[in-house]
């Protein structure tokens, strides 16, 4: 017997024993009981139930846990016919309060999250859209990228199926209105369909989605798009019900549909009011930050409930993981949480994988980026006590909790992302790897899958709209019909670097040409001599200008062409420069790196420490191997203490061809300005070697050099210094007028005699950054056009010119972690002054380190001052937390060490903190 008919055989013995009473009071059966009785492992048990449940074969009642029945003989029990249809209820009752047929009054949208809660009167409106005689109202959903609008729009579809608007088979056709947003004629023959012979290529008659979704509803996402003319054509149709194929003189053909749109635009400022008047119910979906907390917390119940499904595994989250996950959602609402919980469970299940039944999701373990989601959502108070109302000390989610909806999105992954870990897992242990090697290796996997991904998904909208405050939209359009030729041509992928500097330059000279302004370049003798290649490219993105926009293209903008293909190089690698801390003791170097990583985050960084009876011969091996795996092509620096370290860079770079730099005499200050150069400025191994070497810390000799007379510039780099890098000089122009009124000069400058250019600059201006096409190798940050345009360039900009990432103090105690509060209280804060609060919470720290005899990390040091620094502003405006937990459980100990160091409270500032408040700090220190 099959492992699911035993699994069934035994639920039906034992519903079949049930009286009416004994099955009013909820009884069922759980899967962890079923796995006892019948020595199956519960994974599998939760398997096969969810397969009956499909088979509509049994009955679930979603309790705690999660329990299951016969169906046929609780038919039998209540002597009723159920529905043909798969059955989850909430209790038994469910079904003798509603009549013969279960969920008879229920509606598809009970399925939503926030049904009765944040969408009720979304909903409401969508029922009313449907149920309007005599087919509907046309309606437009309007939302942020990631609210779930598609969904929504499903969601009505069912409705209108439901309520028999619609019949059971009719059509739900989608169509994005940005697919053919620049070609009117295209566009009309998708909508309408088109005649033989309506235009070339046109051979055969062909219908329409008008046509196609004849009785059914038609979903036009992105509706924004449409051009006037479409939407003047499809009004008409709204209007009359009749319509033409393309080619066709007469409009009469009908169709009976209900349009429904999706749009992240503001409708009164993207569509004409004409076509607007048309669409009578506008339906607003609410932003992540937007939903009521139990929605957040049930939608983060509900995606690792998927998870947990695919996997076939329980999760168990940790609360503040729910939390930093909400605190964290910022950009993409529930896509950008979905795509969240699904890396963080991707590498849950890789640690589960040897001797786990279940995946263990805690808060040390969360990227960076999540993590920062706890401190975002610390300032809001009253929504931080709402979430913890619907958590415990540790959420469970189980494979039988899951609740499927009918809707595949963007935002799900085309791949099964656990059996990729499987199978990778069990090939690289096959070949003899270690445990360790097989978690770096397939975690750089999981993130390498899921960031392609949703860049993939997040980048075509967000970026798109980036570049398109700069140029026009048909020259964007136009740019990447140039690139697919240019990719076939050369049979290699382009990056957006090429998009941004082409479109750039296309809008420049379009303008040009309207200004009777000529590109002005001097001394072409010999450029396309060696660049034949490039050149025979130029001449046909040449024609297609012409075509394009029926203009006549100069010999000029060839060379311009010629010069930018022949400058745009393969992409750069992902990673950055790694680093490598070596040094004699036995945790002289993990000392130093571990600090590091505690106050800016993971890098590519590792420690090495060196007992002085280890012969440096094995030394020198070790420090190799962890080169190799450090290096993404972009080198290894090599920081020191003393001894024949220092001379190891040139055999390690004659063994493994790895470029390698070392600096001597490493501290902690010169550990973290590595990172900081590596990581956020992205420095190149040469300019961080050479900004490094003569570091001398955050001290005063720092303050000195950095107030350099000298008048700061940013160099902006294209092919030939006009059109592209004049472009940029405006964008970087207005980011600097919205960050400082200090004067930065914005210089173009050309790839030609570039090193040249760049000496002469130096001689009167201190270059601070450089922007453009290729990186001019100076020992300044570099940022390029797609970093700029559609990644964190214009944060990387900002920062450097508000000198951000550079501390600098007078004194030099806890300088970095000084910085890092008083910014952090700068976001919360609203009546005190982090920067004169900030000593007062050192002093703080340091009274209660001595009253308890520890010393905290620099990371607990500081979530304890941004927490304290809350609370006393809590104080101030006479609004403390009231603690609602077990006061008995908690350290006499260290409440009473806490009281007498938040004395200095008093004496200083005339505050004093309430009991409630110290008891939350005891419980953090706990």
């Amino acid at each position: 017997m099959k492992r699911i008919d035993r699994i069934y055989e035994y639920i039906i013995q034992q519903t079949e024993k049930f009286t009416l009473e004994e099955l009013k009071n909820n009884s069922g059966f759980s899967a962890m009981e079923i796995s006892k009785k019948l020595n199956i492992l519960r994974n599998n048990v939760s398997m096969e139930l969810n397969q009956l449940l499909r088979n509509d074969k049994i009955i679930k009642i979603k309790s705690r846990p999660v329990l299951y029945l016969d169906k046929r003989c609780v038919e039998r029990i209540l002597d009723k016919k159920l529905e043909n249809k798969s059955i989850e209820i909430n209790s038994i009752d469910d079904i003798l309060l509603q009549g013969n047929a279960i969920n008879s009054e229920s509606s598809p949208f009970d399925k939503l999250i926030g049904a009765k809660t944040s969408l009720k009167n979304q909903i409401e409106q969508a029922k009313a859209a449907i149920l309007y005689p005599p087919n509907g109202l046309n309606t437009l959903i309007v939302g942020q990228t990631g609210v779930g609008k598609t969904l929504f729009a499903n969601m009505m579809y069912n409705q209108a199926k439901h309520v028999e608007k619609i019949g059971k088979d009719s059509p739900f056709i989608v169509f994005n209105c940005a697919d053919y947003y620049n070609n009117p004629q295209l566009l009309i023959s998708h909508l309408f369909g088109h005649v033989k012979g309506a235009y070339t290529g046109a051979d055969a008659d062909k219908a329409g989605i008008i046509e196609k979704a004849n009785g059914g509803i038609l979903f036009l996402d992105e509706i924004h798009r449409l051009p006037p003319e479409g939407q003047e054509m499809l009004f008409y149709f709204m209007d009359t019900g009749n319509f033409n194929r393309l080619g066709e003189t007469e409009r009469n053909r009908k169709s009976c549909i209900l349009i429904i749109g999706a749009t992240t635009e503001d409708p009164n400022s993207s569509l004409l009011k004409t076509f607007i008047r048309r669409i009578p119910i506008i339906i607003t979906i609410p932003s992540f930050e937007e939903r009521a907390s139990k929605d957040k917390v049930d939608l983060i119940k509900f995606l690792f409930s998927n998870e947990a499904h695919r996997v076939n595994k329980a999760i168990k989250i940790e609360e503040e993981v729910v939390k930093a996950l909400i605190g964290s959602t910022t950009y993409g609402n529930v896509g950008q949480l979905k795509s969240n919980i699904q890396l963080i469970c991707a590498k849950g299940f890789l640690n589960s994988m040897a001797n786990k039944e279940y995946i263990e999701i805690q808060f040390k373990s969360l990227p960076s980026d999540i993590k920062n989601g706890l401190f975002y959502l610390t300032g809001k108070r009253k929504e931080m006590e709402e979430i913890s109302n619907y958590l415990e000390s540790q959420l469970v989610v189980t494979p039988d909790g899951y609740n499927e909806l009918s809707h595949i999105d963007s935002y799900d992954l085309p791949f099964n992302l656990y059996k990729i870990i499987e199978d990778k897992a069990a090939i690289l242990k096959e070949g003899g790897a270690d445990k360790e090697y097989i978690n770096n290796f397939i975690t750089t996997d999981i993130n390498i899958h899921i960031k392609s991904f949703y860049n993939k998904v997040k980048n075509n909208e967000n970026d798109r709209n980036k570049i398109l405050k700069i140029v026009d939209e048909d020259i964007l359009k136009f740019s990447e019909e140039v690139i697919h030729m240019v990719e076939k041509e050369i049979n290699k992928k382009l990056s957006d670097r090429f998009l941004y500097a082409l479109s750039l330059h296309l809008s420049s000279f379009l303008n040009r040409l309207k200004n009777k302004r000529a590109l002005k370049y001097t001394n072409m003798d010999g450029i396309i001599d060696d660049k034949r290649e490039q050149f025979n490219i130029a001449l046909n993105i040449k024609g297609m200008v012409e075509k394009k926009f029926n203009v006549i293209v100069p010999e000029i903008e060839v060379v311009y062409l010629t010069l930018l293909l022949n400058s745009i190089q393969e992409e750069k690698s992902n990673g950055h420069v790694g680093i490598i801390v070596a040094a004699h003791g036995s945790s002289t170097a993990s000392s130093m790196v571990d600090v590091a990583k505690q106050l800016l985050g993971n890098s590519s960084i590792e420690a090495l420490d060196m007992p002085l009876d280890v012969n440096p011969t094995e030394i020198l091996e070790r420090i190799i191997e962890k080169a190799r795996e450090l290096d993404t092509g972009k080198g290894v620096l090599l920081l020191v203490d003393m001894g024949s370290l220092a001379n190891f860079d040139t055999v390690i770079s004659e063994r493994t061809g790895i470029k390698v730099k070392t600096i001597d005499m490493v501290s902690t200050p010169i550990v973290l300005e590595a990172i900081r150069k590596v990581n956020i400025l992205d420095m190149d191994i040469d300019s961080v070697y050479h900004s490094i070497k003569d570091f001398k810390g955050y001290g005063r000799s720092e303050l000195i050099r950095s107030e350099d007379n000298n008048l700061k510039a940013i160099v902006t780099i294209c092919s030939t210094g006009e059109g592209t890098a004049e472009k940029l000089r405006e964008l970087i122009e207005n980011i600097i007028m919205n960050i400082t009124s200090d004067e930065i000069e914005v210089i173009p400058v050309g790839v030609r005699n570039l090193q040249e250019n760049i000496k002469s600059i130096e001689k009167k201006y201190k270059i601070i950054a450089s922007v453009g096409i290729i990186d001019p190798k100076i020992q300044v940050p570099f940022i390029s056009i797609e970093s700029l345009i559609g990644g964190n360039g214009e944060e990387l900009l900002s920062n450097i010119i508000k000198n951000k990432f550079t501390f600098i103090e007078e004194k030099q105690h806890n300088i970095v972690s000084k910085k890092i509060c008083e910014d952090s209280l700068n976001q919360f804060l609203t009546y005190l002054n982090p920067s004169k609060i900030i000593s007062v919470l050192f002093d703080f720290i340091s009274v209660l380190e001595k009253n308890l005899n520890i010393k905290f990390n620099n990371s607990m040091s500081i979530r304890l001052m941004v927490h304290v620094g809350c609370a006393l502003e809590r104080a101030i405006i006479r609004d403390p937390l009231v603690y609602k937990y077990d006061k008995s459980i908690l350290d006499k100990k260290v409440i009473e060490s806490i009281n007498r160091a938040s004395n200095i409270f008093k004496s200083t500032i005339n505050v004093k903190l309430s009991e409630d408040e110290i008891y939350y700090i005891s419980e953090m220190i706990k």
